[in-house]
């Protein structure tokens, strides 16, 4: 039974959220304001943290920059449908993924086993080795180095750049990434995929002649460049 923590002040929704994931086998806890969301969220009892973006004491983008301080537990926002600045900032401040509002429990649910899904798949592999250049995955243990750094990445961020590894030297396109690392198509006009690209690429840094290990091909998708 997973654990989940739902962070939002619409108490009527995040009630009807509660009842529904619980009837689905989840157990789930409900803050209704962001000080005591983030309290719980870092108490290390929860495997996946929904966040509303609009909180009334605490901006939610800034309970997950608290939250990638110390934990990169997997985090979906919820935003405001159509709001693409609300997506894109929480996004590129460490979200995994989005569910505008309003939804439907069902796809709630689908998005949280998605993510789920993929994390407990990773975690379930044989201790594997990548090494591209000064890059080095391990796949059990789910970290990332850089020359001998390790690589703070979150859960999804980990997942995308776990799948360009496998194919370095192919292109690998959008929908392919969000199936295998978001665990659910992608949809039309969603920049999910390039904000998380941006973010590994700052993580990741650059050679010392420049460039960066992951290249984007126009209408094409994105490449890890195998040395």
């Amino acid at each position: 039974m997973a654990s989940v923590l739902i962070i939002d002040d619409d108490v009527e929704l995040a009630e009807l959220f509660e009842d529904y994931l619980q009837q689905e086998q989840f157990f789930v806890e409900t803050r209704f304001n962001g000080r005591e969301g983030l309290e719980a969220a870092l108490s290390g009892r929860f495997e996946l943290i929904i966040l509303d973006m609009m909180l009334p004491d605490i901006k939610g983008t800034d309970i997950l920059r608290q939250i990638r301080e110390q934990s990169l537990i997997p985090v979906l926002m919820f935003t405001a449908k159509g709001d693409d600045i609300d997506r894109i900032i929480g996004l590129e401040s460490g979200a995994d993924d989005y569910v505008p509002k309003p939804c439907t429990p069902r796809e709630l649910v689908a998005r949280i086993r998605a993510i789920l899904r993929r994390t407990e798949y990773s975690t379930r592999q044989e201790q594997q080795q990548l090494s591209i250049g000064p890059l080095t995955i391990l796949s059990e243990s789910r970290q990332a180095f850089w020359f001998d750094a390790v690589i703070d990445l979150t859960s999804t961020e980990f997942n995308l750049l776990e799948v360009l590894a496998r194919e370095a030297g192919h292109v690998v396109s959008k929908q392919a990434l969000s199936q295998q690392a978001l665990g659910r198509p992608l949809a039309r006009f969603d920049r999910s995929i390039d904000v998380h690209m941006s973010s590994i690429r700052q993580k990741l840094g650059q050679h010392a002649d420049g460039h960066h290990l992951i290249q984007t091909i126009r209408g094409q998708g994105y490449q890890l460049i195998k040395e």
